[in-house]
């Protein structure tokens, strides 16, 4: 008796399809093509096989069929921008002091609803077309193609994507430029951007920035005119900020005398940021560096007070979330004891209830406490968070809207700068912010996401003023070369060895001439993005090198 045509003469032959596996690979392939997957068609592929394997028996089908479904998950979330394990680990302790109402505002913005139309309508069409045509013999082909392709998910690359990744993000900074060192020069980058040059100029970057070193005085010349400095590190605010919160035009940025107009911030995290900021006067370290002990030639806060300058800090908040001012003291040694609050309003509130003080009262308190020191130096640090993602309205707990309390802070900073010149004191005040707040987000990572530090997040607006100059306050003058903390602590040094507040002249040459520049290389845990041949590109954990999607 033989067997029915419809029973294959082996079990092991008994072949299933991929069924509705085939609506998670479709809805992948739509995703790597806008941009919004770091798809790897190896783990997928050998997904898809395991699916698709013939087994003789239905109960081992399915045991498959359940043990899939956490797999195509951890293969999913693999193939996404989110957070690895790693960051996420180095987080979790933060992340469980956020409030429930965050928690709710961060959830509705992972929520597309576009994503979600789109899902619903491939689905419909899916099932539609399913009645006559096979998906899965073009999902294995596509996924095949995917995995020989010299340039990994090269036919999925959006017409956008693919131009989009080649420019630079704008900057609402004006068109001006100062000399600088070309740094980029020392770096070859005529190479192609394979996986392996790209670890090569990665590699070679830091083994530059490892010998570089900018010096102050060691002593303060009898020439060196007096004046406090003041650095003011703002958390929260890249230029594509302002550009989304259409404050470009805002009176701060022509208050300003100097402003970096391609300033790397080379992270996108607090902790970090204002640790390369304090370590200023040595070059770029990779983020693991940033977790010894600091040689002290690096230490531009405490090479200042060498020179006699008092030293202050000033924060709007306590600097206890995520070990903030423990890691500042620990791997800065930023020791100096936190300026009083006392007295001070505060109508803001984090996202994890702390209270937020006014700016415009940490500001003044410092002008206040200032004229009744008699030290003829001071260097003070400020950290202020009031832009910080997830900040509410102490008064009713409501979302605090980006842009109000960006135009809230650019206002009060203005203020405070008018309050200096009004005092008579002698002033060089520095604003770097730390990173940005990603308030618009991009295809990597939804708004508010940081874990990746994307051009968009780490080109920030430094901008420095100098308070109480003989000389007349003239239009600003714009540093166009891509430039980094070096270029600080060397401005900073120009500035201690002078006599510039008391010259009735300022020769803006010998203070801007060839600062240090410092090509766009950005690094959290886990992360690194390079600028290369003028394309940004990304590596996430040991992955390799990919395009930056934009």
């Amino acid at each position: 008796m033989t067997r029915p045509l419809s029973h294959p003469a082996s079990p092991w032959l008994d072949w299933q399809g991929l069924g509705g596996w085939n609506i998670y690979f479709l809805a992948k392939f739509a995703l790597l093509w806008a941009g919004y997957l770091n798809f790897h068609p190896l783990i997928n592929l050998v997904f898809a096989a395991a699916l698709l394997f013939p087994l003789p028996w239905a109960w081992l089908r399915r045991v498959r069929h359940w043990v899939a479904l956490p797999v195509g998950v951890g293969i999913f979330y693999h193939d996404t921008w989110l957070p690895g394990i790693e960051s996420i680990q180095s987080q979790g302790a933060q992340v469980f002091s956020f409030t429930l109402d965050y928690w709710l505002e961060l959830l509705g913005r992972f929520i597309n609803w576009e994503m979600i139309g789109a899902g619903f309508i491939m689905l419909t069409l899916y099932l539609f077309i399913a009645q006559w045509l096979r998906f899965t013999p073009w999902i294995l082909l596509t996924l095949i193609g995917l995995w020989l392709s010299p340039i990994v998910g090269n036919p999925f690359a959006s017409q956008e994507g693919s131009t989009a990744s080649q420019t630079q993000p704008k900057s609402s900074a004006p068109e001006s430029a100062g000399k600088t060192v070309s740094m980029t020069e020392q770096l070859d980058q005529s190479a192609p951007p394979t996986n392996q040059n790209l670890n090569a100029y990665l590699d070679d970057f830091y083994g530059e920035e490892r010998d570089r070193l900018v010096s102050l005085p060691a002593t303060l010349p009898a020439k060196a005119a007096p004046f406090d400095l003041l650095i003011i590190n703002i958390c929260s605010l890249a230029w594509s900020d302002v550009e989304a919160s259409g404050l470009t035009e805002h009176p701060i940025w022509r208050h300003f005398d100097v402003m970096f107009k391609h300033f790397n911030a080379a992270t996108s995290y607090s902790g970090p940021a204002s640790i390369r900021l304090l370590r200023a006067s040595c070059g770029q370290t990779s983020h693991q560096g940033l977790y010894v002990t600091p040689p002290g030639q690096c230490l531009l806060f405490n090479n200042l007070a060498r020179l006699g300058f008092e030293q202050q800090v000033a924060m709007d908040h306590s600097g206890a979330f995520g070990n903030y001012l423990k890691d500042l003291k620990q791997y800065a040694s930023l020791s100096v004891p936190l300026m009083s609050k006392e007295g001070m309003a505060h109508d803001l509130a984090s996202f994890d209830g702390e209270p937020i003080y006014r700016t415009s009262d940490v500001l003044g308190h410092w002008l206040s406490e200032r004229e009744k020191s008699k030290a003829a130096r001071n260097v003070t640090f400020f950290n202020l968070i009031a832009l910080h993602d997830g900040n509410r309205y102490a008064a009713n707990r409501q979302i605090a809207p980006y842009k109000a309390r960006l135009q809230t802070l650019l206002d009060q900073l203005d203020s405070f700068l008018k309050a200096l010149e009004q005092s008579g004191r002698k002033v060089a005040v520095v604003v770097v912010p730390e990173h940005g707040a990603a308030i618009s987000g991009d295809r990597m990572q939804m708004a508010g996401l940081r874990d990746i530090p994307s051009p968009s997040i780490t080109q920030v607006p430094v901008g420095v003023a100098l308070i109480g100059t003989k000389a007349p306050h003239e239009a600003t003058r714009h540093i166009d070369s891509p430039s980094s903390f070096l270029a600080v602590a060397e401005l900073t040094s120009r500035l201690v060895g002078g006599d510039l507040f008391d010259s009735d002249t300022i020769d803006w040459n010998a203070l801007l001439d060839n600062l240090p520049e410092t090509p766009s290389v950005a690094e959290n845990q886990g992360s690194v993005v390079i600028e290369y041949q003028d394309k940004y590109h990304i590596k996430l954990g040991q992955g390799d090198w990919v395009p930056y999607p934009q």
